[in-house]
């Protein structure tokens, strides 16, 4: 093996450590942005996402603006506003570290005065050393849903 091929894989190798560890850094200081690109329905058709839907994360604020598909046994309040959209600074966060070295983060809003999120019970999201992650949405009156997408770092607006 020569040394040019051996230098490109301990730079890889870096690389992906160091993608890791920031990974890491964010899920623990509760501080990232899940943009979705992927969404599965509990019935109905699985489909990519073309537009920017995601859920902001930080230690005081969960941000969701996800679209929604599948049955609903209750009608919203604004039929306009369909999808999971919503803002509470009111909700529990826990994460513990999976088997394989990624974590399981499980978000439980409870403010239940919120319009169109009050009926979220619990967002789990699934994610991998490498930013890739899934995220599942149990709701009261709508089916489960499920996303796939990446784990990024959030934009700071000033």
């Amino acid at each position: 093996m020569s040394i040019g091929i051996v230098n490109a894989q301990n730079t890889r190798k870096d690389k992906k450590a160091a993608h890791a560890a920031e990974i890491k850094s964010m899920v623990e200081a509760q501080n990232y942005l899940f943009n979705a690109s992927y969404v599965t329905p509990m019935r109905g058709i699985s489909r990519s996402l073309n537009s920017q839907y995601d859920m902001t994360v930080t230690k005081d604020t969960v941000s969701a603006y996800l679209p929604y598909f599948g049955q609903a046994y209750q009608a919203p309040y604004n039929p306009t506003d369909g999808g999971i959209k919503f803002t509470t600074t009111k909700f529990t966060y826990s994460s513990k570290v999976g088997k394989k070295g990624g974590w399981t983060v499980t978000i439980k809003p409870t403010d239940r005065s919120i319009s169109d999120g009050r009926d979220v019970q619990t967002m789990t999201l699934n994610i991998s050393q490498d930013g890739f992650a899934s995220l599942q949405v149990i709701s009261t009156n709508r089916d489960p849903i499920s996303f796939n997408g990446t784990i990024e770092k959030r934009d700071i607006k000033k």
